[in-house]
Order: C-alpha cells, then structure tokens, then sequence
C-alpha cells in the first residue's frame, strides 16, 4: 500500500570503496517514481532562509545545483559536534525524523529525500519545534551512501516504508537488496543498527531474507539495549494502514562487530 517517497539511487557511479560489491551483487536500477509538486508560499520562504544551512542537494535532483563535496561528508562540522550519527533514508515529509529526533537530542540524524515539497515540510517543522540535530540531503540514497558517506561511521540507518514495487517486474527496482544492504552494513560501524519497516507482506518477506542473509548483520529483538532508539511515532498513513488490515513489519538488524 505504501509508496514513501524519496528512497532514491543512481546506478552509475560506483564509490572507490564499492566497485567489487557492484561487480558481485549488482545495485537496483531506481527506486523512486518521478513526482512533481510545488511549495507554498510559506515552505518556499523556509526553504530559501534554511537550506542552505540544514541542506544539500546532489546533482540526482531534478533543476537542483549540486553542492556536493568531493569527500564524505564532515558531519562533525556541519552538525558543529560530536555525536552518534543516523541516517534516513527516504524521510518523506518528516514526521517520524523530526519526532525520533526530539525524542533523541544527543544522536545526528541525516535525512534523505528525493522530492523538495517533503523535505520542505520537514524544515518548517525543524523551524517551528526548535530542533537541532537534523540536517537534509536532497538526491539519491545510494549516492549518499556510495559517496558521502565514510565506511564503519554510522550507528543507525532507518529506512521507513520504502516503495514496494509491487508488480513483479518492478521488483528488480526495491531499495533493499542484497547489494544495497551489503553497502549499508559496510557504513555501520560494529554495533551500528539497520532498522526497516514496511506494510508491504511480499516485500517484507524479501527484506528480512536479504537482512538475514548479510553475513555482518544479525537480527535482534527490539526490546534489545541498542545504541539508537526503534521507537517509531505512528504517522497518519500508518493509521490508514491499520484500519485497512495491513500489518506493519519491523526489521531491526545489528552489526557484528
């Protein structure tokens, strides 16, 4: 049922540390649907006082300049500390980011986003409860990864409700494969957690056969004492999902150290 929006990736470029991944277990062509949508007045206004603190936009971003650095990212400095470092992929319009994110000042959070409306929407909450701790990256998951950032420097990556590509055609195009999943693990470091949910029951079956089969994960209980929170706020499309008799899915994987 769901489609969150903005599980980006560009299969071209491989990252210097990722070429034999690539060769072995080839990456998925995309995983977005093309969206257009305007910004209110409002959003425009946050989004030209904002972003160019709080964001970056990679060249994959349709009528966006690029502001990509050359190397992984320096989160330290743009975060201007220290801390545990997650990251999300395909935030949508931010609920969840914005209140794991109240609800762990202490821990960074890097948002990943396709479309410029949700990440809009995501400012104007960070403006408007006062959160710090969030910073945004317009374009690809994958190239975000591949390229921005650095091997073992993750303790989290989320990847709520990604598109299903429910027509068996369009399976080849699911963001978590072998081969995606094989990348995040390498970014995690040991003990770093991959937690994924879906209400989707064919491609929940495919994400914990390809998490169960990465030899640096293992699956543990979300009861268990994990570095980051997997508490999940329940979003208005999840409420639907529910009403509808759709079961959600939770995926918490930990890296082995």
């Amino acid at each position: 049922m769901h489609a969150q929006p903005g599980v980006g990736i560009s299969p071209d470029t491989p990252g210097p540390q990722d070429g034999g991944l690539r060769e072995q277990r080839p990456l998925p062509a995309t995983s977005f649907r093309s969206r257009r949508s305007a910004l209110s007045d409002a959003q425009r206004r946050t989004w030209e006082r904002l972003w160019p603190e709080l964001g970056l936009s990679l060249p994959s971003a349709p009528g966006e300049a690029t502001d990509r650095p050359a190397t992984p990212l320096d989160t330290d400095a743009w975060f201007g500390r220290r801390a545990p470092l997650v990251l999300e992929i395909g935030c949508g319009s931010g609920v969840s980011t914005l209140a794991m994110a109240r609800q762990e000042p202490g821990i960074d959070v890097v948002a990943v986003e396709i479309y410029r409306r949700g990440l809009a929407q995501l400012l104007c909450g960070i403006e408007r409860e006062g959160v710090g701790n969030i910073r945004l990256i317009r374009g690809n998951a994958l190239d975000v990864l591949q390229h921005l950032i650095a091997p073992g420097s993750l303790t989290g990556v989320r990847v709520f409700f990604p598109d299903p590509w429910p027509k068996a055609r369009h399976h080849k195009r699911r963001f978590l494969q072998p081969a995606t999943v094989g990348l995040i693990a390498d970014r995690l470091l040991p003990g770093g957690v991959l937690h994924a949910a879906t209400d989707h029951p064919g491609y929940a079956e495919q994400i914990a056969e390809v998490g169960d089969a990465e030899p640096r994960l293992g699956r543990v209980d979300p009861g268990t004492d994990l570095p980051i929170s997997v508490v999940r706020p329940t979003t208005k499309y999840e409420s639907k999902a529910h009403q509808a008799g759709s079961a959600v899915n939770e995926f918490v994987w930990k890296r082995s150290p």
